[in-house]
């Protein structure tokens, strides 16, 4: 069970059949350590009577609720083992998911963001806009999804700019001394959805001021829930970035706090892709069935490199519909898919949602 080997190889570079290859039994050994070290999770394995020589496909794998995560702390390690912990987003009064991490964990995590957002970026660093506050970063044991998310996604900065202070206010000195430093060379913009929406592009338009970001590479993620209640598709918040600032190279990404840095980016064509560190599997609400191609289904994703806690096979709370699979006009092989909403009823999750509400 050695997933330091993945990383040697180009994250869309499997077709879905070699991908599920390598899946199968490795996924099936990953069930079977999770199974022998962390006995809760052994207990619903033992409910669902589950037999690993029954498996002969990927989609076998049993997979936990991802509100699971919030009502129990599930992990493989020891205590002292841990290296940091993960809280998932939620609002005031939310129960949160804990994600427990060792060491190795949490430098493969980094690891396979790196190789995937490369993949998609200049492999040298850049300065690089974010748009959310300093403190965010609090702690370096317990870290909130955003924080997790700004610290991983650092790793792409030659510097660091913060673009909002600590009341969440524009801090204009810092967006000069941004694009001073860069001198017309290529930026990174990282934020949530939302965020870069309401404390950037709506705050700059209410003051009247506009700057010429037409060199930046908008890299954003983080739920729609609360652009969708504001009618702000995709299509307008990029034609926004591009009239507002310049900004043509826009690219959304799907994640969450629960398989951190295995993230599905968005390619050129406006889909989102599932690497070879991650895949996704569509399920029917009525009875957890796979849905084929163009009908929309509960989104399960799955994560070879969740070795610290049991998290590698997760049900999220997300509806998403796959579009196809080793044929996308980008040429980037394996799965393609849209995230079309939320299962009805179900929590405002998002990173940037949670802050908006």
């Amino acid at each position: 069970m050695d997933y330091s080997e993945w990383l040697s190889h180009e994250p869309y570079s499997w077709s879905q059949k070699e991908k599920e290859a390598h899946y199968l039994p490795y996924f099936k050994e990953l069930t079977a350590y999770h199974r022998l070290h962390c006995p809760s999770y052994g207990k619903v394995l033992d409910m669902l009577a589950y037999e690993q020589h029954t498996v002969k496909s990927i989609d076998q794998i049993p997979m936990l609720p991802i509100s699971l995560f919030k009502q129990m702390s599930l992990k493989s390690i020891p205590d002292d083992e841990i290296f940091k912990t993960l809280v998932s987003s939620g609002t005031t009064g939310q129960a949160v998911s804990k994600i427990f991490l060792d060491k190795v964990t949490a430098q493969n995590q980094q690891l396979t963001l790196l190789k995937i957002v490369t993949s998609f970026l200049d492999k040298s660093r850049l300065p690089m806009l974010i748009i959310d506050t300093p403190s965010t970063l609090k702690s370096r044991e317990k870290f909130t999804a955003r924080g997790a998310a700004i610290l991983g996604f650092s790793i792409f900065a030659k510097h660091r700019y913060y673009a909002l202070d600590d009341t969440m206010h524009v801090n204009i000195e810092v967006l000069k001394e941004c694009l001073k430093k860069s001198a017309g060379k290529p930026i990174l913009i990282f934020g949530f959805t939302f965020m870069i929406w309401k404390y950037f592009c709506q705050a700059l338009e209410k003051a009247h001021m506009s700057f010429d970001f037409s060199n930046a590479f908008v890299l954003h993620g983080g739920g729609w829930k609360k652009m969708q209640d504001q009618a702000v598709s995709p299509t307008i918040f990029r034609k926004k970035l591009l009239e507002q600032f310049g900004i043509s190279h826009v690219h959304n990404y799907y994640g969450m706090a629960e398989q951190t840095g295995c993230i599905y980016m968005e390619c050129e064509y406006g889909h989102l892709h599932a690497s070879i560190f991650s895949d996704i599997i569509m399920r029917k609400a009525a009875d957890f069935s796979v849905c084929p191609i163009g009908i929309p289904g509960i989104i399960q994703v799955l994560s070879p490199m969740a070795v610290s806690y049991p998290g590698h096979s997760l049900l999220t709370e997300d509806i998403g519909t796959l579009l196809g699979i080793d044929d996308c006009p980008c040429g980037r092989k394996g799965k393609y898919f849209s995230v079309d909403g939320r299962i009805p009823a179900a929590e405002i999750r998002g990173c940037s949602d949670t802050y908006g509400q």
